[in-house]
């Protein structure tokens, strides 16, 4: 089972790299900043997951269930939040940002996965984030990864869910009240 948590660990390793390298080239926010530290939340969130990784890895908090069915449908999870994940940030292109703000030029992306979500980069997140837990077949890692980020989401949504209806006004309200935030038709 140790084996599908390091995998677990080096995709998790793998994917927060690769999403500090694309925001590297957005270092510097575009417009005015309307992320009320959610951005700083978000980083908390993945501070916290890291103590459960490392739980994970030393086998502290182990289940004792069939793991290695476990292991692998988070690993299946996990790899398929990941995908929904940089499908959103891609479909966004230029306007996706570490942080929320907004471009001189932005428009209201409804293509893509964003015609079934509002938020279908943090669908994935929550998705992988899950993944990662069970991967690990650890009940403090299936809990330090998935609560932070939860409560993160919760709050960012709600702070882009503000910023998109300043900016957007009544085209975002009628979005949001076509689609759902998370999953399609249900919440």
């Amino acid at each position: 089972m140790l084996t599908i948590g390091i995998v677990a660990t080096l995709i998790r390793l793998a994917w927060g790299a690769a999403e500090g390298l694309r925001l590297l080239g957005d270092a510097r926010p575009h417009g005015a900043d309307l992320d009320k530290y959610s951005a700083r939340l978000w980083d908390v969130a993945t501070g916290i997951e890291l103590v459960g990784i490392i739980c994970g890895l030393i086998g502290f908090g182990r289940m004792r269930l069939d793991s290695y069915v476990l292991g692998y449908f988070g690993l299946a999870a996990m790899v398929t939040g990941i995908a929904i994940r940089w499908s959103a940030i891609v479909t966004l292109g230029k306007y996706f940002n570490g942080k929320v703000c907004f471009q001189p030029d932005h428009q209201l992306v409804r293509v893509g996965l964003y015609k079934y979500v509002r938020h279908p980069a943090y669908t994935g997140s929550l998705l992988a984030h899950l993944g990662l837990g069970l991967a690990m077949a650890n009940w403090f890692s299936l809990t330090f990864s998935v609560l932070p980020f939860v409560i993160a989401v919760w709050y960012r949504m709600r702070v882009e869910d503000e910023a998109l209806a300043k900016v957007f006004g009544p085209n975002y309200g009628e979005y949001a009240n076509q689609v759902k935030r998370l999953i399609p038709k249900l919440y």
